[in-house]
């Protein structure tokens, strides 16, 4: 994805982008209910209750206000919420739920129309047939302000809770792991040995990678006859001293500056091209779930199957995998199994051991993936066996270890 495509796609995620898409859409169609009226080829002799319209604003203003405060303070609760029970990880996947984001924007924006429509008709902007025109779309109003309260009430009644937390940070890792299955190198070509007269480049901004602008490293490389060596991958730690990318070829500092721009760097890390930060979230939840001070092993064990579930994402066929041979001059890595496997288990592996729920299902899950992804067989075989290593000095108690022991025999011994 271009750098500018991302950026437009995070601002349009963004809470006050719709709001102020729909506040002014609002203003809009209020000020056009009074200027069309002159243009209109007939006038209304009806009698429809427009005289009316003016108490009706007053109530919806009043009442659009009260709702709006209402919904800001129960997403900020959910929010907290989702920060104390799962993890911190999870709240920007809230901020950008689209359903709490249309509610709010639609009730600020009912709020909007209806100032605006008081004071159109105080200042006598509306003739006859405007104050029916506006009477129309204050029911329209109404009806979209019902409807969308009614969608609220439901969404609300989850919005926050564990497994709705789980829900989200899952569906995140999964469309980052299916890009990741689809474009393993970000659109570049495999990793090679870099030259040793390969000039190294570097940022001044201290954060993380969040985005990479592989298609313009491309442009850049093939402009001005370039090798480009990328040594970072979306969600590394970046400072002055670290090597963002090296390039063979001659590139003045107009270049070079080029191509350290197609970096973003932040100070908190993103899903969107880093399939790691999906995996990490999920690994935090279980931990703190299985955690001494809440021990909750079904919380675990729902991860454990959100985890599963990510992972089989990257089984043969799952995803139209791109060829690695790419026309651009890039190279640039991809995270490893080994490393994904750390990130998703490793705190379930510490905090988990002692559950003999958590442990079964821990096997059954690498099991699952080993029978899945034949291309990972080793690294996955290692970390069972490392599993059931643990669970045979840390688990105390006799019959949870022979339960574990005969469903590990079951499954990875034959």
């Amino acid at each position: 994805m271009r750098q500018w495509s991302w950026i437009l796609k995070r601002i349009i995620r963004q809470i006050w982008f719709r709001a102020a898409i729909i506040s002014l859409l609002s203003v809009a169609l209020a000020i056009v209910a009074g200027l069309v009226t002159p243009y209109l080829p007939y006038t209304f002799d009806a009698d429809i209750g427009q005289r009316s319209v003016g108490t009706i604003l007053q109530i919806m203003a009043s009442s659009m206000l009260a709702v709006t405060t209402f919904s800001l303070t129960a997403m900020v609760s959910a929010y907290s919420s989702a920060t104390q029970l799962a993890t911190p990880r999870a709240t920007q996947l809230m901020v950008s739920d689209p359903t709490s984001q249309n509610a709010l924007s639609t009730f600020l924006g009912a709020f909007v129309f209806s100032m605006v429509g008081i004071v159109g008709l105080n200042t006598s902007a509306y003739g006859h047939d405007g104050r029916i025109i506006l009477f129309a779309a204050t029911v329209v109003i109404i009806l979209l302000v019902v409807g969308t309260l009614l969608r609220w009430i439901g969404h609300i009644t989850a919005f926050g809770r564990m497994a709705d937390v789980i829900d989200r940070v899952e569906e995140a890792a999964t469309e980052a792991m299916l890009d990741f299955a689809a474009h393993p190198y970000l659109g570049g070509r495999a990793p090679v040995a870099i030259p040793a007269d390969a000039v190294a480049l570097s940022a001044s901004q201290t954060g993380y990678i969040t985005h990479i602008d592989v298609a313009a490293l491309g442009t850049i490389a093939d402009r001005h006859d370039l090798t480009v060596y990328v040594d970072v991958l979306p969600g590394t730690m970046m400072h002055p001293a670290r090597t963002l990318l090296q390039v063979k070829g001659e590139a003045n500092d107009a270049v070079r500056t080029a191509l350290v721009k197609t970096f973003t760097i932040e100070r908190h890390r993103s899903f969107d091209q880093d399939p790691r930060l999906g995996l990490i979230a999920l690994s935090e939840i279980a931990s703190r779930a299985l955690a001494p001070a809440t021990n909750d092993p079904g919380t675990g064990i729902e991860v454990l199957n959100a985890l599963l579930r990510v992972f089989l994402t990257l089984r043969p066929g799952a995803a139209n995998v791109e060829d690695t041979v790419k026309t651009h001059p890039v190279h640039i890595g991809k995270p490893t199994m080994d490393d994904m496997m750390t990130d998703a288990f490793g705190p379930i592996l510490r905090e988990g051991v002692q559950e003999v729920e958590v442990s079964l299902r821990l096997t059954a899950t690498l099991a699952a993936l080993h029978a899945n992804l034949p291309d990972s067989h080793a690294t996955i075989e290692s970390w069972a066996h490392r599993h059931a290593k643990r669970v045979a000095t840390t688990m105390a108690d006799p019959d949870d270890l022979t339960a574990f022991d005969t469903a590990y025999r079951k499954l990875w011994r034959a």
